[in-house]
């Protein structure tokens, strides 16, 4: 089963998020609120994937991405999105992310991401 971390500033996104993974089989094995929470839970829990959102106050999504990837390059890291900016777009690029979700959050895209990453060797 792969293991997830699921990282929202808001509650009601990251309980229907984690209601949608939970239905594809994923593991979520701990959620929060901020870039900062990502690091640290990344660390402690060593997921096989995490979720996260880019806009979130003090510690955002960039936040996360920078320091999980400065510490496992080989990160597998989603970025969970409304909309992309041109300058978050840009900076996306420069992260090397393994894919972006769009919300609303899309069951099928959610699983055709998931055969992509784990499954397409």
């Amino acid at each position: 089963m792969v293991s997830c971390i699921v990282i929202d500033d808001d509650p009601e996104t990251i309980s229907v998020f984690c209601e949608v993974l939970d239905m594809i089989g994923l593991d979520v094995v701990v959620t929060g609120n901020n870039g900062k929470d990502a690091v640290v839970m990344y660390e402690k829990h060593k997921p096989d994937l995490i979720f996260v959102n880019l806009i979130m106050p003090k510690f955002d999504g960039f936040y996360a991405i920078k320091n999980i990837l400065k510490n496992n390059p080989d990160a597998k890291i989603v970025v969970v999105t409304g909309d992309l900016m041109a300058g978050e777009s840009y900076l996306m690029n420069t992260l090397k992310v393994t894919a972006v979700i769009y919300k609303p959050f899309d069951i099928t895209i959610i699983k055709r991401m998931l055969t992509d990453v784990f499954f397409s060797e």
